[in-house]
């Protein structure tokens, strides 16, 4: 079975599931109703998505308290779901720690992979946990707030709240 919900947030209406295994997907502002459910029916049978809040009670909990400034590492079990490559690229996102960012080349060079820049950042932009997986993180070579398929202005809120962007 796969229980969803949505609650209210510092950053907007987010969507989250989570099967047995843990939480499996995660949409943030920018992505809608309509794109959180066609997520959900492209990767499980119609009859498994119930609508649970009590289920997600956990991940609702940190997600406030990371947006409240009072979590800096997530635990919570996590039921990836994507291709080889995806899964690879999420979890060595998922090493990037609290205040930090890296770059697209660093983590290209760090996946010792030949696929480049492009292949990591289509991999990120589908990445199905965004905050809890940090894409958020990862910015262009030269610094700048690229690739977060959650806007700009999300990631800039996300890294200012970790203390690792000082506009």
């Amino acid at each position: 079975m796969v229980y969803c919900t949505s609650f209210e947030s510092k950053i907007g209406l987010i969507y989250v599931a989570s099967t047995e295994k843990g939480v499996c997907k995660i949409t943030v502002p920018r992505h809608n109703r309509k794109d959180f459910f066609r997520w959900l029916h492209d990767n499980f049978d119609n009859n498994e998505v119930v609508e649970n809040k009590s289920r997600n009670k956990e991940i609702i909990d940190q997600l406030n308290r990371y947006f409240n400034g009072k979590l800096a590492k997530f635990n919570l079990p996590i039921d990836l779901i994507g291709t080889p490559f995806q899964t690879r690229v999420w979890k060595e996102v998922s090493k990037i720690s609290y205040g930090t960012t890296i770059s697209y080349k660093q983590l290209t060079k760090r996946l010792g992979t030949s696929r480049g820049y492009q292949a990591i950042g289509r991999a990120n932009a589908s990445n199905p946990i965004p905050i809890i997986i940090p894409c958020h993180r990862i910015l262009g070579a030269d610094g700048s707030l690229v690739g977060y398929s959650a806007g700009v202005k999300t990631k800039e809120f996300l890294l200012k709240l970790e203390g690792a962007l000082m506009i």
